[in-house]
């Protein structure tokens, strides 16, 4: 199977490289190698690989400065995704598999979304993000899969996890946000559902994928300093305060509880779901090993 991969330079985009299982051939593009932005370049290297599967990996995450930055995070988040999609069409069989996110939902319910559930984003990163879905969807249908993740993190990049390394090498106590609820997945767990939707051809329409549990920011917080601590990934201990969102205003209004129901993604693939803290251990003594 010939697999195009964009976005190849953020933490998910690298992953599934590394991640890449035998007998599948790999074209993997940075935005420098390929602007999705650019339908004419889209076209052409789409047209000159023939790809079997192409996934979406990349996007604009800056999630604050798309309040302000609205035409450009539009343009890698719904006009590239569809500029994506309109060049699979052209290939017979080509499918795509279009990276979303658990922003398109408000955040009101209080229990975990199910891919049918209302979307109602509260930012401009959810309602692009939210457009790229629809192109890519209106263009291909049953071609199409939209897999929704959520906290999303890995051993490199710009992440949660890495940054409260940093701040908790630098202080002594670290602020984090306690009444935003949802699930930390970190970037190989996700990988791995791809490449398992790579297999299933009969699979469309959009999933969920999340680790297995429920967390706080502050939750995940404190169990990085708790594991980092005992594998010696910092010197000493961390006092994590929690804080409110209203302690913490940002420019984007982030969803209160963005839980992602995975179970029937996990199903339908033949995948179990791994504990969101079982896997920050996985991650760290990756860290510590490097």
């Amino acid at each position: 199977m010939r697999v195009l991969v964009t976005g190849a330079d953020g933490q998910l985009g690298g992953t599934l490289v590394q991640t890449l299982p035998p007998g599948y051939t790999i074209s993997a593009l940075s935005r420098a190698g390929l602007d999705i932005c650019d339908a004419a370049a889209v076209s052409r290297v789409v047209t000159e690989f023939q790809p079997s599967l192409i996934v979406n990996a990349a996007a604009y995450t800056a999630v604050d400065k798309a309040e302000t930055n609205v035409e450009q995070a539009a343009r890698v988040n719904a006009a590239g995704p569809a500029n994506l999609a309109r060049s699979a069409k052209a290939i017979a069989g080509c499918r795509l598999l279009h990276v979303s996110t658990d922003y398109v939902f408000s955040g009101d319910l209080s229990r975990a979304y199910l891919a049918s559930d209302e979307t109602g984003p509260a930012s401009v990163y959810g309602a692009t993000k939210l457009h790229g879905e629809k192109n890519v969807l209106g263009e291909l249908g049953a071609r199409a899969v939209v897999l929704r993740v959520a906290w999303v993190y890995s051993p490199r990049g710009a992440n949660f996890l890495l940054t409260m390394l940093r701040l908790m090498r630098e202080r002594r106590s670290v602020s984090v946000v306690a009444d935003q609820i949802g699930c930390p997945t970190a970037a190989i767990s996700i990988a791995g559902a791809i490449w398992a939707f790579a297999g299933k051809s009969q699979l469309s329409g959009v999933h969920h994928w999340a680790e297995s549990g429920v967390a706080s920011w502050y939750d995940f917080a404190v169990a990085i300093a708790e594991e980092s601590l005992a594998r010696g990934l910092l010197p000493d201990g961390v006092a994590v305060r929690p804080i409110s969102t209203d302690e913490y205003p940002t420019a984007a209004k982030r969803p209160r509880f963005s839980l992602l129901d995975s179970r029937a993604t996990a199903a339908a693939l033949g995948l179990p779901q791994v504990h969101w803290r079982t896997r920050l251990r996985q991650v760290l003594d990756e860290i510590k090993n490097a």
